[in-house]
């Protein structure tokens, strides 16, 4: 706490007018200096909502910033109508609180949507919305984290990374697409196939997301096709009457994870067929080893896979150029399309605003060291919500990171020379 103590004087010398010159107080853009008793949260989905309960729940206050302008902004803006959670509710929950028992086992997304606004209230979580983290950096000299926004400098003991695996949309390079002529727009952007009724529509990516697009676009009397450019798992949603995800995780309990594979393959084949023959050739590694090595999500399948078999979907390779409302493949076939709708994913922000080069990676913005160990890095800086295994891991990283905090609350607290008050103080620099 000395050098909370260090900095509460700089602070107080600002207050009485002096001329201040350390680098923690001096900033090029005139900005307010708040300094924060807590840790700051940085995003406010899931995965931020779920720490803040943790540390509210064991008497540590938080300050949690959203570039937006709602909490799960993914999930208010930029998802499709029909979406529903892809697992069963009892594996999507946050912490501390389950979901309503008259929820169905798959919630919709707006159902989803309710649960996080309740989940807020019921732990006073209010995040400071429109406040984009544009950099976050550690002082080494004083020991403090400065996360700046465009007005504000807020000065932290701890930094929480909570934007996630979906932080910015994945939009691909199409040669020829200045020519198309037609809309090409990401998932992002797409809320139902009303809007598209009667049109040709070419879905561009074969993960839960591009599959559910093609199947509403059916529903709504378009005509979709979808580029599988890779090899690609696709499992029933259910077996048996039980969900897929929840008979692997019970059959992992009692076998290895390759034996689990092969029972989940050998299902899968017998209540769905042979993929192969309609265009959808599975890789050679198990759905949940090829989980755990690239976080490569398996599809659970939710009736897409049926229209394919009925032709009512088509199946095309990779595209090669675009032209006017035309799409060449690369096995040199074209036809015709009035939209494209790319299911090309999202990727993490990391890299563009932490200043930190241990325990992000700049390449692709997650944590260097692999689940279960991701969570913590070093000078009070921590991840949640980067796990590749959805809500349930950043669940487990939510609690970790309470757990962590409040260990180092109390034995900063212990050895304290300095008492603060429990609110945040601030003022202008010019």
């Amino acid at each position: 706490m000395e050098k909370e103590e260090y900095y509460y004087k700089c602070v107080q010398g600002e207050i009485e007018g002096k001329q201040a010159h350390d680098t923690l107080l001096m900033s090029k853009s005139k900005r307010r200096c708040v300094w924060v008793p807590g840790p700051v949260i940085v995003g406010a989905g899931p995965s931020g909502l779920a720490v803040a309960a943790c540390l509210k729940q064991r008497g540590i206050p938080s300050l949690l910033l959203e570039r937006s302008n709602c909490i799960a902004s993914l999930w208010q803006l930029k998802t499709y109508d029909r979406l529903r959670l892809h697992l069963p509710k009892q594996f999507c929950e946050l912490p501390l609180m389950p979901f309503p028992a008259h929820f169905p086992t798959y919630p919709t997304k707006h159902q989803f949507i309710h649960y996080l606004e309740t989940y807020a209230q019921r732990f006073d979580i209010r995040p400071r919305f429109n406040e984009t983290v544009q950099e976050a950096q550690f002082d080494s000299t004083l020991g403090f984290w400065r996360v700046m926004t465009h007005t504000t400098e807020y000065v932290c003991r701890w930094l929480i990374v909570a934007t996630g695996e979906n932080a910015e949309a994945v939009v691909p390079e199409i040669e020829g697409a200045a020519e198309f002529g037609g809309p090409i727009k990401h998932t992002s952007l797409y809320k139902s196939g009303e809007e598209l009724r009667g049109k040709r529509v070419l879905v561009v990516g074969c993960g839960n997301s591009g599959m559910e697009v093609c199947l509403d676009l059916c529903n709504h009397n378009a005509t979709p096709s979808l580029v599988i450019r890779d090899t690609v798992h696709v499992l029933p949603r259910e077996m048996l009457g039980k969900s897929t995800f929840g008979v692997s995780m019970w059959l992992l309990k009692w076998l290895p994870l390759r034996i689990v594979d092969g029972l989940l393959l050998l299902l899968s084949w017998l209540l769905l067929g042979d993929t192969a023959r309609f265009g959808l050739v599975r890789p050679r590694l198990g759905p949940l080893q090829l989980k755990n090595l690239s976080g490569k999500t398996p599809v659970l399948d939710v009736g897409t896979l049926a229209k394919i078999k009925t032709g009512h979907i088509k199946v095309c390779p990779a595209i090669k150029r675009l032209k006017r409302h035309t799409v060449e493949f690369v096995d040199g076939k074209t036809e015709n399309f009035d939209a494209i709708i790319l299911a090309t994913g999202y990727k993490s922000n990391v890299p563009s605003w932490l200043k930190e080069g241990e325990m992000f990676s700049k390449e692709d913005g997650y944590p260097r060291r692999e689940f279960p160990n991701g969570w913590k890095g070093e000078s009070g800086v921590y991840a949640v919500g980067f796990t590749k295994r959805g809500l349930l891991g950043a669940s487990m990283d939510a609690k970790r990171i309470a757990e962590d905090i409040e260990r180092c609350w109390k034995a900063e607290a212990k050895h304290s020379t300095t008492a603060f008050a429990p609110s945040l103080f601030s003022l202008s620099i010019s």
